[in-house]
């Protein structure tokens, strides 16, 4: 994990990964409409055992209420009345469960069309996406935004589940078909690593156990392939970004002079001794302290919480960036980024919103939308004006203060951006910063009349 960190460094990290049993991998699943998402789900936790008896129970008689002679895996994560009333999900379902192995953190997400929004918040943090497809209808649209936007979101793991094969009598020129379709399609779009398993979430096939109807299939299962894909990174690989997410100012007897910054690190490793820059103010200073859960420590890496103190007393508040002076992201007012439209009311050309990355917040403006995506073919329609509910395009945007953003290619939490109704507080549009997978478009008029918003 740690193979960049001094010998010091790597005991430390090696002491941290032993008080924890297992790695822990979190992941979302996503598929059309009826696909069999939150069966695959119950599936899993009903034959990982991990399901409590009284869930179970509750679930066999819900079931038998409805008339179904077998329990109804689904419900086990269909939770909300609308849910099981109509027999789908609208919410994004949150499970923990755990095997020997590993602990893992699933978001069940919705398949309909006017809920994809909800797939952008579950699978925004997974390492892996699972996307299943129903082997009687093969890839539709979509599975294909699905796609999108896992690679939107530089998702490093995409597992194309094929389910109802039990459907197709378990042909394996249906489950080939479907998987070279898919593989091309999402290939396309830059997604690293696709896994295609054939299952069947009613009956179990290749879900925890491997399949005796698929004998033509010699790959894992999905909960093998879960529980063996390599998770995390090596902190020391990126650089440090670390946004204050609070200034400690105690002012006591004890501690008349005290000024720690606390939050989140990002990305990367601090280290006592590290010169640093702050930004976007551009002040530069020195790590003296580094206190992580009460302890002062020498080193602390991504994603530990910890207060920092700097040699030197600067104008530091909530929403700046602290990052090594040798590899400090450049601050800009002018963004371009890849969106994913989540709200109903369309995003347009000269819309005033709140722009939040990470703990800071301010103002913005739309000032162009060079294209939209269209998911059929990958082209992108120029100009289109308009981004509606669950849209992916490239927007242009104006800040009203200098912004420290990296693209997002190179970090998911610095490069990622929040588009927020400056009236009522609500989410627009979730942002990636750089190009993502889509072309830039050239000759763009960004000149408009913003009525006191030209920043």
């Amino acid at each position: 994990m740690t193979s960049n960190l001094t010998s010091e460094e790597q005991a430390a990290a090696a002491a941290v990964e032993r008080s924890a049993p297992t790695s822990q991998l979190r992941f979302a699943t996503a598929g059309s409409v009826d696909d069999g998402k939150s069966t695959l789900v119950g599936r899993l936790l009903h034959d990982s055992k991990s399901v409590l008896a009284d869930q179970l129970e509750a679930v066999e008689h819900a079931s038998r209420s409805r008339g179904q002679e077998t329990p109804d895996l689904a419900l086990l994560t269909d939770g909300l009345r609308a849910e099981r009333e109509q027999g789908i999900t609208i919410d994004v379902a949150y499970r923990y469960f755990a095997t020997p192995k590993r602990r893992f953190i699933l978001a069940d997400t919705p398949g309909h069309v006017q809920y994809t929004r909800n797939m952008v918040t579950g699978a925004s943090t997974a390492e892996l996406a699972v996307v299943l497809v129903d082997a009687r209808n093969g890839v539709v649209e979509q599975t294909r935004r699905h796609a999108a936007v896992a690679a939107l979101l530089r998702v490093p793991h995409v597992v194309l589940a094929v389910n109802k094969m039990d459907l197709v009598d378990y042909a394996e020129p249906v489950f080939a078909a479907i998987a070279e379709e898919f593989t091309t399609y999402a290939a396309s779009l830059g997604v690293p690593e696709i896994t295609a398993i054939p299952i069947s979430a009613l009956a179990g096939d290749n879900v925890v156990t491997p399949s005796a109807n698929m004998d033509w299939y010699g790959g894992p299962t999905v909960l093998e392939h879960l529980e063996t894909v390599p998770v995390g990174t090596d902190p020391s690989q990126d650089p440090a970004r670390f946004p204050v997410q609070y200034v400690i100012r105690p002012q006591t007897a004890e501690h008349p002079d005290y000024r720690g910054y606390a939050g989140q690190i990002a990305s990367g490793v601090l280290r006592v001794g590290d010169a640093v820059t702050v930004l976007p103010s551009g002040r530069t200073s020195t790590i003296t302290g580094i206190d992580a859960l009460g302890a002062m420590v020498d080193v602390a890496w991504a994603p530990q919480s910890v207060t920092v103190t700097l040699a030197d007393d600067l104008d530091i508040s909530r929403g700046d960036l602290i990052a090594p002076s040798d590899h400090a992201p450049e601050t800009t007012q002018d963004v371009e980024a890849t969106v994913c439209h989540l709200h109903d009311r369309p995003l347009r050309v000269g819309d005033r919103v709140l722009l939040k990355h990470t703990t800071r917040t301010m103002k913005a403006i739309i000032k162009d939308i060079p294209s939209r995506l269209t998911l059929a073919d990958l082209s992108h329609h120029p100009a289109p004006g308009e981004l509606a509910a669950n849209d992916i395009g490239r927007v242009v945007l104006r800040t009203s203060e200098p912004l420290a953003l990296d693209a997002y290619e190179e970090s998911r939490r610095t490069g990622s951006f929040l588009l927020i109704d400056p009236a009522d507080g609500t989410t627009l549009t979730a942002g990636m910063a750089g190009d993502s997978f889509a072309a830039s478009a050239d000759g763009a008029d960004a000149a408009r009349d913003d009525e006191g918003w030209d920043f």
